[in-house]
């Protein structure tokens, strides 16, 4: 197939790239940057430059395409405080990508997230999260018009992706976690830690998303879930051994001062099952786990600094 991919040179992007076209598929991805383009380039791809802003650029590129992966999202104004008008900018893009794909039987995959779904308790493919109106619940309700995407002809399903997709070059939670133990000179965790986010290697991410475009029927959702949870006091242990510094819990009320930002997703208790997508496209994960990964090493290498 020929699949246009958004976010391609992104984290899990950068991954799903060649995991495509490994498995022969030939992969157009949308570059919004010079570095962007030349990334895309070496791994082998054509390279579309825009960004999801770009409508007209998106929906020409879907109806030249057989399938439609879409990984981008304006992660950086959205941790900023731009929650809202990230979310919008998604939507916009998930309904052009619909309108070009309608009656095509052609396969549309979204990344979307398990967060929020049923906290404190195991969280299935069958839960659906609650909308309630606020900023972050868009990416929720855009999931939804995703699937609904499959009553007009669209082979849609949405990836629920971990809170944590870890591997060497990660720099998202799990990379914030070490730096600020290794800052605060401690690795915290918030009350007892007991608390449980689901992981998966991004490698065995990659290769959901390519299974999902492949075969996954209209209307699935799938959990990029390899750990159904991990306790977050866990991580705390292996990041404090790596490092060589106390490990200690947090008081919630001193959490966002510790923290930071990460303070107010680090306490969740959001585990999820992934049976019914290996059941469904027979997706086995075989990459290392979190607490493996993290005994690796690579995460705790020195910052790299400039001349």
């Amino acid at each position: 197939m020929r699949i246009f991919v958004t976010g391609a040179s992104g984290w899990i992007g950068s991954a799903v790239v060649p995991e495509l076209i490994d498995a022969g598929h030939q992969v157009v991805g949308l570059a919004r940057s010079d570095a962007s383009a030349a990334a895309l380039t070496a791994a082998g791809a054509e390279v579309l430059p825009g960004t999801i802003d770009d409508l007209d650029v998106l929906r020409d590129a879907a109806a030249a395409s057989d399938g439609v992966i879409h990984l981008a999202f304006k992660h950086d104004i959205a941790f900023s405080g731009g929650f809202q008008d990230a979310g919008e900018a998604d939507r916009r893009a998930v309904d052009t990508f619909g309108d070009a794909l309608a009656g095509t039987d052609r396969p549309f995959v979204l990344a979307s997230g398990v967060a929020g779904l049923a906290p404190g308790h195991v969280a299935t493919e069958r839960d659906m999260p609650t909308i309630d109106g606020s900023p972050v619940s868009i990416r929720a309700t855009t999931a939804q018009a995703a699937l609904a995407l499959a009553s007009r002809g669209v082979r849609s399903s949405v990836v629920r992706l971990s809170p944590t997709c870890h591997g060497e070059g990660d720099n998202g939670f799990m990379a914030t976690l070490v730096a600020i133990a290794r800052d605060k000179g401690v690795s915290g965790y918030i009350g007892d830690g007991a608390n449980r986010w689901p992981a998966v290697h991004r490698l065995d991410a990659a290769r959901l998303f390519r299974l999902a475009a492949e075969k996954a029927p209209a209307g699935s959702v799938l959990h990029g879930v390899a750990e159904e949870g991990v306790p977050i006091r866990d991580v705390a242990e292996v990041i404090g051994r790596q490092l060589d510094v106390p490990v200690t819990s947090v008081a919630p009320e001193a959490a966002a001062g510790h923290f930071s930002w990460l303070g107010a997703f680090l306490a969740f208790d959001v585990p999820a099952s992934n049976t019914l997508t290996r059941e469904l496209l027979d997706w086995e994960p075989a990459h290392p786990g979190l607490l493996e990964d993290l005994d690796k090493g690579h995460y705790f290498h020195p910052p790299v600094t400039g001349a």
